[in-house]
């Protein structure tokens, strides 16, 4: 056995965030850890990593008793962990991030050479070979930046232990099956991998064994081959999901937003649609496809070079995101920590921050009427936290995207862009935002959902656009599509 932990404990404050957890991994294994946003599994991974001490319980690697003082013993003990959130430095470059905080020195001096074999060899074995080392790590891709991430976990060879956390949430599925593939030779070798993921086909591709947390405890596991999704759920969430795409009766109404013609700097090429009220229009590419910037022209945020926007038939002009909200267009950015939220404002603060006026009192915000009103938005769209005055940047994903979607509600928001609304949240936060997605379209508002992950959009949307190398294709009904004619659309290798 590689690795043992045994009645694992830690709590912060009176939050209790492990209550006695109990994992164990063969070597050359890999274990997929299951598990609701604030189940405990980065917090499980900061224990092991060191970066926190364990109230109570015990670790053992190679049958050695294990408890790292820190992250920088547990990486000389052949632990590695690769966690979700991007830690690339900008300013430095890719070679220089694979090394960072063990460079290969002789006194004060980096041997450059030494450096770069280092992080060519951890490139390699992650099978990536198309990134300059000497490039800054700050132009890359966000894909490219995640890998070079990985890469730093590879950077002293093959670990005993590798923690890989949501590692595929910016990857295109070219990368995603590279990563795969370098996790099946990390295996061969006789590392350890554990691996978080709330896509249960990554778990499938990757893992031997799962083990499902749930409220900080382990609430079972098993062999990944013999697991059933319905009994893995109902692990994870403590009851029944058994509608995770609900259809909430609505009904398509008058135009309410047409684009035609729109291009921006280089995506969207000419983009043309109609979205209707209660209608729900789903965008479906792959990265890179240029959905994201057909978003951020359209809102505003990126200048466009051609086309128009009506709204109601008439032309929307001068678009700039104070416009577009003024017009009741809000948009939801896919990157909600660095673009949609203030982490360290309140909850009340977040939802409310682009409609202070009704809120205010004398030129001044009436905090009581504030996290009022912000409570009544929580409550709708069971937000799980303290109450309005918790900074956000406290609460898990999932309660984070609910809270940048009823900023729009409370902004009265009439056409709503979501850009990977549910991307890296665990799935009963998906199925409660599914169903507020068809909620909305039932009450007449018209929603664009901009998503890689297709079975969401098959499962909720009235129409789909593929987009394929900046353009996007022409929206048809939900019943015409395929998974295999929509990636095929999606690729450029069918017509649309």
């Amino acid at each position: 056995m590689r690795l043992t932990m045994r009645g694992i404990r830690k709590a912060f404050g009176p939050t209790q965030a492990l209550a006695g957890v109990d994992l164990e991994a063969p070597a050359g294994s890999c274990l997929a850890l299951i598990g609701e946003n604030g189940a405990g599994k980065s917090t499980l991974m900061k224990v092991l990593s060191g970066a926190h001490a364990a109230d109570a319980g015990t670790m053992t690697l190679d049958g050695e008793p294990y408890a790292p003082s820190g992250p920088v013993d547990s990486r000389r003990r052949g632990v590695a962990i690769v966690y979700q959130e991007l830690t690339v430095v900008a300013h430095l470059s890719v070679a220089e991030n694979i090394v960072l905080g063990a460079e290969p020195a002789r006194g004060l001096f980096v041997r450059t050479a030494e450096r770069d074999r280092i992080a060519r060899k951890a490139m390699d074995l992650l099978g990536v070979s198309d990134i300059p080392l000497d490039v800054l790590a700050g132009d890359l891709s966000v894909a490219q930046q995640q890998l070079v991430e990985i890469s730093r976990g590879l950077a002293w060879g093959s670990p005993k232990v590798l923690v890989l956390d949501e590692p595929t949430a910016s990857l295109t599925a070219s990368d995603a099956a590279r990563l795969f593939q370098a996790v099946d030779r990390l295996k061969a070798s006789g590392t350890t991998v554990l691996f978080i993921s709330h896509h249960m086909e990554e778990c499938r591709r990757v893992a031997d064994r799962f083990l499902v947390l749930r409220d900080g405890a382990s609430i079972g596991g098993g062999a990944m081959a013999d697991a059933v999704e319905a009994d893995l759920i109902r692990m994870m969430v403590g009851r029944e999901v058994a509608d995770l795409f609900p259809r909430i009766p609505h009904t398509l109404g008058e135009p309410l937003l047409t684009v035609r013609g729109l291009a921006g700097a280089e995506a969207p090429e000419n983009a043309t649609f109609t979205l209707r009220a209660g209608e729900i229009l789903g965008v479906f590419g792959l990265v890179g496809s240029g959905r994201t910037e057909t978003l951020r022209a359209l809102f505003g945020l990126d200048r466009a070079q051609a086309g128009e926007v009506l709204l109601h038939g008439t032309p929307l002009t001068d678009r700039s995101p104070r416009r577009c909200l003024q017009a009741g267009i809000g948009l939801v950015s896919e990157d909600r920590k660095e673009e949609g939220l203030a982490l360290n404002l309140p909850i009340a603060d977040n939802l409310t921050l682009t409609s202070l006026a009704p809120l205010t009192r004398w030129g001044m915000v009436d905090r009581g009427r504030q996290e009022e009103v912000a409570a009544g938005w929580m409550k709708r769209l069971t937000v799980k936290a303290h109450g309005p005055a918790q900074a956000i940047g406290q609460l898990s994903g999932g309660n984070q995207q609910k809270v940048a979607i009823a900023r729009l509600l409370h902004h009265d928001a009439r056409i709503l862009l979501l850009d990977e609304p549910t991307r890296g949240i665990d799935i009963g936060a998906k199925a409660h935002i599914y169903r507020l997605i068809g909620e909305l379209a039932a009450e007449g508002r018209a929603l664009v959902v901009v998503s890689s992950y297709m079975p969401e959009l098959l499962g909720i949307c009235d129409t789909i656009a593929p987009m394929c190398r900046g353009r996007l294709l022409a929206p048809r009904p939900v019943t015409d599509w395929t998974p295999h004619s929509l990636l095929a659309a999606s690729i450029g290798s069918s017509p649309a």
